[in-house]
């Protein structure tokens, strides 16, 4: 025991030391109830008037003690002192008068010791052991004086010397029991806590669960189910195959369970649509998709089975079945569409606004009379610059609404670098050394090839915006060590862009050029997107590039591909 546990007494150690006091008190009755027997070698027949004196005297503080330990819980440490001292004092008397080592009573004093070993700090227990082994020494010597026998001596010794063992061998053993019962309460706090904060997470989930046995009978549900499925399941009653409006889902449940053989801990691929039919007249044709009624509505869910023992010898496996409303995650889908396309729709209309302000402009200045020739071309080419704005930005947008083909069969990616790259220095009169092209030869993508071109003739397009002109000042290169995947990288030796710029690089209609319409690396990533790929700008090491000339880090457009397989 230590200190900082008795500043503090836990219910267990007032526990201990109520339990201490009425084991005192029966001690105290047995002591007293051997005055009966007649025995010459102990006290009760030598000096009974006396024995039953000290006795009585014993058990009416015993309880006293009780009744103290029972009014009045505060002072714990001084509580247990004048208890142990009260024990040490009235055993010392016994066995003083009793003819010390002779009477053998000096293992009453192991009460006292243990006790003190139990509940008070280490300190405190061997000084309670030194005092009693200081009073057996100092009665052995007067019994050494009296009888000249030196065995008493060493007798007291060696109890003192025992004594001292088992109150430091009973002190750790206490200690480590208090230390792991406080590790059990802690343990219990928190997983009393845990088991509030699981309440609360399941009760405001808004996906439903139902954990099931395998002949689907159902031992658990929380709120969100009864929502769904508009009924209660009550735990251990309810099966679902005996229940007509939860057919479906037992029917999808046994599907799945006939399906895979050997169903593994957490495995949830398998995933089923239903519909629940909740009028008398509900007619169940198929197990997968079941149309129904529930108040008006179609409530379709999506169904996903987890097993949670897969233990083979087992005979009670449980099964969890998430229920997830599908109509609900199809108006979420459809309301975050139409909110894109609000703000597509609203971005749409601020850009056709200026060119057709700018048409306005020049078609009023048109109808005037006293125009000169340079003032009339010069508004018919502003008139001209803007038509072609608007159907640059009509052509973007048909772009990005294209779909891709899915099923395009894998191709060479290094031929078609090449003749996107060679199409590109011929379009726009880039001299053959400008843009340098590093990608292995055996290199298969599964990509739409007009939604390659258009990618990257958008991202050469910024490139030359922006690069100096000079040889290899632009760099296509393709990462194809990499796992599952491979990466081409379009980089220039540009200024690079800011952050400022690089958080809204990909957003609809933002540009920092007068020329362009803001759509170009939206509708790039977009159409990667498409094509399961990935559009990014990054910021890499220079040593990862094909070159190795510097170390520095510096940006460049990543497109990442999925490996067909």
């Amino acid at each position: 025991m230590k200190s900082a546990d008795i500043q503090n007494p836990t219910q267990t150690l007032w526990r201990s030391l109520q339990t201490l006091s009425i084991t005192r008190v029966l001690i105290a009755a047995i002591l007293l109830a051997l005055l009966g027997f007649n025995n010459s070698k102990y006290i009760w027949s030598i000096a009974p008037i006396l024995y039953r004196n000290i006795s009585l005297v014993y058990l009416i503080g015993s309880i006293g003690f009780v009744i103290l330990q029972l009014k009045f819980k505060r002072y714990f440490l001084w509580q247990l002192g004048a208890q142990a001292m009260f024990d040490v004092t009235v055993i010392s008397v016994f066995y003083f008068v009793a003819g010390g080592l002779n009477s053998s009573l000096v293992i009453l004093y192991l009460f006292p010791l243990a006790s003190c070993a139990i509940l008070a700090p280490l300190i405190w227990a061997l000084f309670l052991s030194s005092l009693v082994t200081v009073y057996l020494l100092l009665e052995s010597s007067f019994q050494v004086l009296q009888s000249g026998s030196e065995f008493a001596l060493s007798s007291a010794g060696l109890y003192g010397g025992t004594f001292f063992a088992i109150v430091y061998a009973v002190n750790r053993l206490a200690n480590r029991l208090l230390r792991q019962e406080e590790l059990a309460l802690q343990h219990e706090k928190n997983l009393r806590i845990q088991q509030e904060i699981n309440k609360l997470v399941v009760a405001d989930m808004g996906d439903g669960f139902i954990v099931v046995d395998a002949s689907s009978r159902v031992y658990a549900s929380n709120p969100a189910t009864k929502h769904m499925l508009g009924m209660a399941l009550t735990p251990g009653i309810i099966k679902l195959s005996d229940t007509p409006n939860l057919q479906p889902i037992a029917d999808a449940f046994f599907d799945w369970r006939n399906q895979v053989s050997d169903v593994e801990i957490g495995w949830v691929n398998t995933i089923a649509f239903t519909a629940i039919d909740f009028s008398e007249e509900s007619t169940i044709s198929d197990s997968v998709m079941v149309k129904g009624v529930r108040r008006d509505s179609v409530t379709h869910l999506k169904l996903r089975f987890v097993n949670v023992n897969a233990d083979s010898d087992s005979n009670d496996d449980r099964y969890i079945i998430f229920l997830q409303d599908a109509s609900e995650i199809e108006n979420q889908a459809q309301q975050l569409k139409l909110a894109s396309m609000g703000r597509l729709t609203a971005s749409i209309a601020h850009e056709v606004r200026n060119p057709l302000s700018s048409i306005s402009y020049a078609a009023s200045l048109l109808g005037e009379d006293d125009l000169s020739p340079e003032q009339g071309a010069r508004l018919v080419k502003i008139v001209n610059d803007n038509v072609v704005r608007l159907n640059q930005l009509i052509e973007d947008i048909l772009r990005l609404s294209r779909k891709a083909q899915i099923n395009v069969d894998p191709f060479p990616l290094k031929p078609a670098l090449q003749e996107i790259v060679q199409e590109f220095q011929e379009t726009h009169g880039v001299a053959a050394d400008v843009i340098q092209l590093f990608s292995p030869d055996s290199i298969l993508i599964r990509f739409d090839p007009l939604h390659l071109r258009e990618v990257l003739v958008n991202l050469l397009t910024n490139a030359i915006r922006y690069a100096s002109g000079e040889a290899g000042s632009i760099q296509l290169f393709v990462l194809a060590d990499l796992v599952d995947k491979l990466e081409l990288h379009v980089r220039d030796d540009g200024p690079g862009i800011t952050a400022e710029v690089r958080a809204h690089l990909f957003e609809p209609f933002y540009t920092t050029s007068s020329q362009g319409t803001g759509l170009g690396l939206y509708m790039a990533r977009e159409l990667c997107l498409n094509n399961g790929a990935l559009l990014d700008y990054e910021y890499r090491v220079t040593e990862l590039d094909v070159t190795h000339a510097t170390t520095k880090t510096n940006g460049r457009f990543v497109i990442t591909f999925v490996r067909p397989k």
